[in-house]
């Protein structure tokens, strides 16, 4: 189901979140200083050297196992479309809808929950193994099935709602404008991103999560004292329960104008210390400060051009060969959808590389200002190896460019202790 809603959600807005609980937080490993001297690659050696053989081998093991779970997602996607297609159940489906709706914006409305139910039951083996089976098989998952069941019902229903609005327009395009389609649609696509950043954190996080502030100001201060000097005018920071679902530590800094907020889970503070709850705040005032957001805009607005004029590109060539038998008759029929959903899964995939070297860039810029905002490198470093319960912590250069979102572990760390050794002094 991920890939169905890629369409229509288009950005991930995941930052950090570790594996298996570790308890308290272990000391920070102290400086070996030998004739005045840091040794960085000693000192980034003796982190990653912390994890046993059997923790580095699981972690390994649930990072490279998600290599090949992105090719089954896209080649269950691609099996998922032309089930839709071959069978003539889309083309069924938007009869359905044409038939119980009077006007363009309704049939679009009905045949998109009609196909989002049909497409969740399909997916949903690979969901169940992958976002429960897999995540309580690695220690992550706190949930039992039916609370998880029971959210994936609830981000099904969002979804509708989220993808109607996207879809109501993009199809009026698609209709009146099948030529220019893909200019316009990448216009809609940015309009529907800057709308879900405004509207996630106010209204979609909470259904999920329940969000207090943050009450303690042995935490809170330092936070605020932070995002105050970064130009983030704020007072409050909130904390939310997601040890409901996980053991994974996260936070963010993130919404639009009004709808801003700071926020940091409960598993980040039960599971770490306060000089690593700075070195994550740091990073993710960070991306606030580095406007990211705006960045990230203008990048995706570039990336659907190129995804939307492939699929322009493709489309018509697909249809002329099978859309007869599929009942299809052009970019504008609903009965099409599946066909656009797997051409732009597609699309994402080959771009997977590109795509990640862009976050990866960001997190870096995130992480050296984070550095420079909190001054906490040991506490960076012992994030990156709660980060490294799930995250493969020295993968090769190739891999890390292809897979990694984030600057892997060891170059974290490396990048914590290369500052940590240029301020001795301080």
């Amino acid at each position: 189901m991920k890939s169905v809603l890629l369409f229509g959600v288009l950005v991930v807005l995941e930052f950090v979140g570790p594996s298996a609980v570790l308890g308290q937080a272990e000391p920070a490993v102290e400086p070996r200083l030998e004739a005045a001297v840091f040794d960085v690659a000693a000192e980034t050696r003796a982190y990653l050297d912390r994890l046993t053989p059997e923790q580095k081998e699981r972690s390994d093991a649930y990072f490279e196992g998600g290599y090949w779970l992105q090719l089954w997602g896209l080649l269950y996607t691609l099996g998922v479309s032309w089930l839709l297609l071959g069978t003539g159940l889309s083309a069924r489906l938007r009869d359905i809808a044409v038939r119980f709706g009077r006007w363009k914006p309704l049939q679009t409305v009905l045949y998109l929950v009609q196909y989002l139910v049909i497409a969740t039951a399909l997916f949903f083996p690979l969901t169940y193994y992958q976002g429960f089976v897999r995540e309580h098989e690695y220690g992550l998952a706190t949930q039992s099935f039916g609370p998880w069941f029971s959210e994936q019902m609830l981000a099904l229903a969002v979804s509708m709602v989220l993808l109607s609005i996207l879809l109501i327009p993009l199809y009026a395009v698609l209709r009146r404008a099948p030529r220019t389609w893909w200019i316009w649609g990448s216009l809609i696509g940015v309009l529907f991103l800057i709308f879900g950043i405004l509207i996630a954190p106010v209204y979609v996080d909470p259904l999920f999560n329940t969000y207090v502030l943050l009450e303690d100001p042995e935490v809170k201060e330092p936070i605020l004292s932070m995002a105050r000097a970064s130009g983030i005018e704020t007072d409050r920071v909130y904390q939310f329960d997601a040890s409901r679902q996980t053991h994974r530590i996260s936070a963010n800094v993130s919404g639009f104008a009004g709808t801003m907020a700071i926020r940091l889970n409960d598993n980040l503070l039960e599971r770490c210390s306060l000089p690593e709850i700075e070195a994550v705040m740091a990073h993710e005032i960070g991306h606030y400060a580095l406007n990211h957001i705006y960045e990230s805009i203008l990048f995706l607005a570039v990336v659907l051009v190129i995804g939307f004029l492939f699929i322009h590109l493709t489309f018509d060539r697909v249809v002329r060969r099978w859309g007869e038998r599929w009942r299809v008759s052009g970019i504008g029929d609903l009965a099409g959808l599946p066909l656009l959903t797997a051409l732009l899964s597609l699309y994402f995939f080959v771009a997977t590389p590109f795509l990640n070297t862009y976050i990866r860039v960001n997190e870096a810029e995130a992480d050296l200002f984070g550095l420079h905002a909190a001054g906490q490198p040991d506490g960076f470093a012992e994030v990156a190896l709660k980060l490294g319960e799930y995250r493969k912590l020295d993968p090769g250069p190739i891999e890390e460019w292809i897979f990694y979102d984030h600057p892997s572990g060891r170059a974290r760390i490396e990048m914590a202790m290369q500052w940590k050794a240029e301020h001795l002094d301080e």
